[in-house]
Order: C-alpha cells, then structure tokens, then sequence
C-alpha cells in the first residue's frame, strides 16, 4: 500500500486537490507508514496529518516527518480531525464493517457545515471508460485481490446505501 502512495497521491493531488482545501486536519485510517499522508502534508503544510493503524504497524513508522502516528484500531474509534481518509480501505471490507467504520468515522469529524468531511479514495464499479486498457487492468486486478480477501467492490448504489446507512445525508463523488 505504501509503494503506490507516491504515485496515487501525486495524481490525487494534482486533480482532486481541492478536496483537501479549508481541513486544518487530516487522520488517515489504515494509513500503514504514511505515505499518503506524507504526499497531502508536502502539499498543504497547512494541514496537520496524523495515522491511525494498528498498533504492530505504527511500531514501524518512519520518525522525523510532520506526519504523527497513532495505534489504533479503525473498529474501535477514531482520533478527531477536521477530515478522514480512507485510501483503499473500504473495499476490504463488507457492508456491515464499513458502515461501522463509517460511523466511526462520523463520529471523529465536525458537522459537514463546520468543514468535516470524509475522504474515500476507492474504485467505483461501473465509473469511467473499461474501454482504456489500463482502467481494465486496474479493475481486472482490484477483482481479483477483492476475491481473495472477501471485500467488495461497489457502484454508485452501493456506496450510497452504506454512506447513508452510516448516517450521513449526502456525498459527492469525482471521478478521475
């Protein structure tokens, strides 16, 4: 997961960046070493970027970057932040387990009209064009390792039914 960060990330900063503008900060849940998060605080100093893992990975983090680490397990709770992200996490998860984390995660941001927000960065079944060879081989892969760990892949529908489920009253969804 830490290797396609610096990738990923650049691009989501590049295309997507606004989407981090007005957080003053960020936790992001299962962020393993950070290298997400590394990318969005290189990007908006601005934001005070933290890492929520469990305990067995944060043990191993990198020390001397402005990122800070936290043990934790994404089930239990979440520190609070203006945002959370979730990069590839929700896709291993089943309905249940997300909702889970998603109120969690409800519950470690302000309301939407004091500026919390909620990032997932997941695939999106049925966005974008599978006539590109490269988003079929991205999807192609991601269906694979989905069957391996029992997660799931979701369209429209099924994001909105578990955002709402989780007791948020809207989303918004960029396509990239």
């Amino acid at each position: 997961m830490d290797a396609d960060s610096g990738f990923i990330m650049d691009f989501v900063v590049d295309k997507c960046g606004d989407v981090f503008q007005g957080i003053s900060s960020l936790v992001d849940v299962a962020g393993g070493l950070g290298g997400a998060t590394q990318v969005i605080a290189k990007a908006f100093p601005h934001v005070e970027g933290s890492v929520l893992d469990l305990s067995h990975v944060v043990a191993y983090a990198p020390t001397g970057t402005e990122v800070k680490y936290i043990a934790g397990d994404m089930f239990e709770s979440i520190p609070p932040a203006n945002a959370v992200f979730l990069k590839w996490v929700m896709h291993d998860w089943g309905d249940a387990e997300c909702i889970k984390i998603l109120k969690n995660c409800k519950k470690a941001i302000p309301s939407k009209e004091k500026g919390g927000k909620v990032i997932i960065l997941d695939i999106m079944v049925g966005a974008g064009s599978l006539s590109d060879q490269k988003h079929m081989e991205t999807q192609v892969l991601f269906d694979l390792f989905i069957m391996f760990i029992n997660g799931a892949e979701r369209d429209e529908q099924e994001w909105k039914n578990i955002i709402l489920k989780a007791g948020f009253s809207d989303y918004k969804i960029i396509l990239f």
